[in-house]
């Protein structure tokens, strides 16, 4: 039975072609065509520190979903919708 197991364990290594593993793939963002400076701060932050680029990232997704939340409370209250005096109900 541990035979049988085993041999069944082995069958995904068996399937691969007989070359050699592959190598790593790398991504870059490629800098050489950017003229913004802002786009150029950004794709080199990417390049080069993965945790200052995950950092800005959580930082611009939480302005953004400010802006976009006091933007959207300021677009329905021009509308007659006024969200901040809204009484929940809960059964």
């Amino acid at each position: 039975m541990a035979l049988a197991v085993s041999m069944v364990a082995a069958l995904p290594a068996l399937a691969h072609a007989a070359a050699g593993k592959a190598a790593d793939l790398v991504v870059v963002a490629d800098t050489r065509v950017i003229d913004s400076g802002i786009l150029r701060y950004f794709a080199d932050l990417y390049n080069t520190n993965p945790t200052m680029n995950a950092t800005w990232a959580v930082i611009l997704t939480a302005v953004y979903g400010c802006f976009l939340g006091v933007l959207m409370d300021f677009l329905l209250s021009r509308t007659g919708l006024d969200l901040t005096s809204r009484k929940i109900v809960e059964h």
